[in-house]
């Protein structure tokens, strides 16, 4: 069966999702076949799979990193928050309800058995399996019912890697009281230390290292710098939404507080002319060249937030002169309608923003699929995408029908949907920005409106590839790779 080893961190943040990737292409280019796993994830940032089954997009990126298919069984429970409390529960990548914090805290020792069936599936298939924990395993207050963290390294009988973040000061402390507030036998799982964001003179930390390793009792497997990777990075944790200045070209996103699934726009952050913001507010919107609306897990409430910002009646009024797309929850928002009849999110009949020629009913059930064809004839901007393929993937409650005289639904054959404004446009399919000739084109016409010329586009699969590499180049060079796999061949085989 798989060997197995954990990466748990002292805080949220502190590069475990990474440092997994990493691991997963330093072990792929040495000939194993190699897996992610992460038992609980909470996350807005979503994916389907080629099942239609809905799972986290860290271990998503974590596979793309083993050169592996992403399957649900490497995040068997999904948690997407949906307020402050609580969350809606994904077990084994389809919807099992809406709890409150306190009824999954009661609930959750009851996944075991699904998370052990889903880790003995990729044993069948994998080498080794680099497990991420969540979070810290010094949170004494949820030791009792834990299957993310020690919990799960006892389940799965795994040796665990312990990482701190010394960017944010106090790695010393970090560690060692990690190890403090940990019981003997989960302190015995611990094999090996990593310091990890390190800037300076790595001589500077010797001294610190050999008091860590003394009163630790524990080896120190590396210090790793802090790393220039642009991949993506936990979206409850992400720097995107810091301000930036404006480039050559300036794509404006919304965020609303229950913005998910941003990673849309990841393809366009990496071309150097273009400048991606998120802006909460009418002033921070400024005079864009583009908006998008992206994703939301509550459309109703996210649509009355921006009417309270005066974002709404900023953005129809922009799409008089220059683009706007929605995406998912935004494509809902920018129809005449929406209804909710059976309580999913506000109930009752919200009027949209007028728009698309669309009305959304929220249902029950969730459209989860893969989606793949060519961009349907379109008109004003977005004709340079007519004809162009296109994949992605739909995860949304409820449907959107034309509107007022046609029922017919938007399609996995339609990639968009266009208003009588041809700014204008809709659609539900995300990551379809990822293929290069759509990315591509949509950035040479935004440049085009302004009379630029702009050539360094991008094929975005192609650029993750090379920061793949780069992240496990810098790994192997800065972590103790033989230290590690002698760790792996003493881990037990169940």
């Amino acid at each position: 069966m798989a060997k197995v080893i954990m990466i748990q961190g002292t805080m949220s943040g502190a590069g475990k999702s990474l440092l997994v990737a990493g691991l997963c292409r330093i072990m792929k280019r040495d000939g194993y076949r190699v897996a992610p796993f992460k038992s609980q994830n909470m996350a807005l940032n979503s994916f389907v799979t080629e099942e239609g089954l809905e799972m986290g997009r860290a271990q998503v990126m974590q596979a793309e990193a083993a050169g592996i298919t992403p399957l649900v069984c490497m995040n068997p429970i999904l948690l997407k928050p949906t307020d402050h409390t609580g969350s809606q529960v994904i077990v084994n990548g389809q919807v099992l309800g809406n709890m409150s914090a306190r009824e999954y805290f009661s609930y959750k020792r009851g996944l075991i058995p699904d998370i052990k069936r889903a880790f003995r599936k990729l044993e069948e298939m994998a080498d080794i399996i680099v497990i991420e924990g969540a979070g810290s395993p010094a949170e004494v207050n949820l030791r009792e019912n834990d299957i993310v963290n020690m919990g799960l390294a006892e389940i799965v009988d795994a040796p665990v890697l312990l990482a701190g973040d010394i960017d944010r000061g106090g790695v010393f402390a970090q560690l060692l009281g990690t190890l403090l507030l940990l019981t003997e036998e989960e302190k015995k799982r611990v094999r090996g230390l990593i310091i990890n964001k390190f800037r300076g003179d790595r001589s500077l930390l010797d001294s610190g290292i050999e008091i860590l390793e003394e009163k630790g009792g524990i080896p120190v497997t590396g210090v790793v710098p802090y790393m220039d990777i642009r991949l993506e990075d936990e979206d409850s944790l992400t720097e995107r939404f810091r301000k930036k200045e404006k480039r050559k070209i300036d794509i404006a996103v919304i965020r609303y507080p229950r913005i998910s699934n941003f990673t849309d726009f990841n393809v366009f952050e990496q071309i150097p002319e273009v400048s991606v913001r998120y802006v909460a507010s009418a002033a921070e919107l400024g005079c864009p060249d583009m908006v998008f609306l992206p994703g939301s897990k509550n459309t109703m409430s996210d649509l009355d937030w921006m009417r309270g910002r005066g974002l709404e009646a900023a953005v129809i009024k922009m799409a008089e002169n220059i683009p706007v797309c929605g995406i998912c929850g935004g494509y809902q928002m920018m129809g005449e309608h929406i209804s909710d009849p059976e309580g999913m999110e506000n109930g009752g009949t919200m009027k949209g923003m007028g728009l698309l020629p669309v009305t959304t009913r929220l249902k029950r059930e969730k459209v989860r699929r893969q989606v793949h064809g060519t961009v349907n004839k379109m008109e004003g901007f977005f004709s340079i995408l007519s004809g162009l393929e296109f994949n992605g993937y739909e995860i949304h409650v409820g449907d959107s029908g034309h509107s007022p005289n046609k029922s017919e639904l938007l399609n996995m054959e339609t990639a968009f949907v266009t208003g009588r404004n041809k700014n204008v446009c809709g659609t539900y399919i995300h990551g379809i920005f990822d293929r290069a000739a759509i990315a591509n084109a949509l950035v040479t016409a935004l440049a085009e409106n302004k009379g630029l010329f702009i050539e360094s586009c991008i094929d975005y699969k192609d650029f993750k590839e090379k920061q793949y590499d780069k992240l496990a180049d810098i790994l192997s060079e800065y972590l103790n790779m033989e230290e590690i796999y002698g760790i792996l061949r003493e881990a037990h085989i169940r």
